[in-house]
């Protein structure tokens, strides 16, 4: 998974950490609601890393508190995080929505159970962008959060502006027929 790669690299090229604060890092980013990241995969991806060698661990006792690995970046985890990062962005851009598999058998469902389905779809769209507009509003002003965090996050907003557009209109389209 070059994309849980990236992510974990990318989190320790700017500070050694544990696994542990890896993965508060990715759940106070909100990255798992736009990467399919867990916090098992941080866990086994940290322990694959240092086995390439992109990464080291350290041992460090922080006061009465058991010993813990915190992880650093190698020179050989700086060329591989800057190898993914030309090869991901180099390859075709491709969006991945679950709810399309409703989509394409919706011919297959009665119209009430259709118009369920597409409600359902749609009041989900309607919490993403809810969640995303108060991420946007509290995170907005928040100097810890970088700007292209928060770049992802008017992406995720705008594309579910988007697809509740067309939400819409498929309704309307299949109203008709």
């Amino acid at each position: 998974m070059a994309t849980i790669d990236l992510i974990v690299l990318g989190i320790l090229k700017k500070e050694s950490l544990s696994a542990y604060d890896i993965q508060k890092i990715v759940e106070y980013r909100n990255i798992s609601r736009w990467v399919k990241i867990s916090t098992p995969s941080i866990y086994k991806k940290v322990i694959q890393l240092e086995e390439k060698g992109y990464i080291q661990s350290t041992m460090v006792k922080e006061g009465k508190m058991p010993q813990k690995a915190v992880y650093s970046l190698t020179d050989e985890g700086e060329k591989q995080f800057e190898k993914l990062m030309i090869g991901i962005a180099s390859q075709p851009i491709n969006i991945f929505l679950d709810f399309n598999a409703v989509i394409v058998n919706l011919d297959s469902l009665s119209p009430e159970k259709r118009k369920l389905s597409l409600t359902n779809i749609e009041n989900n769209i309607k919490t993403l962008k809810s969640y995303l507009e108060e991420n946007m509003n509290t995170k907005g002003n928040m100097s810890e959060i970088p700007e292209t965090g928060k770049a992802v996050l008017q992406q995720q907003y705008i594309l579910a502006q988007a697809i509740e557009t067309w939400i819409n209109s498929l309704k309307e389209s299949l109203e008709e027929t």
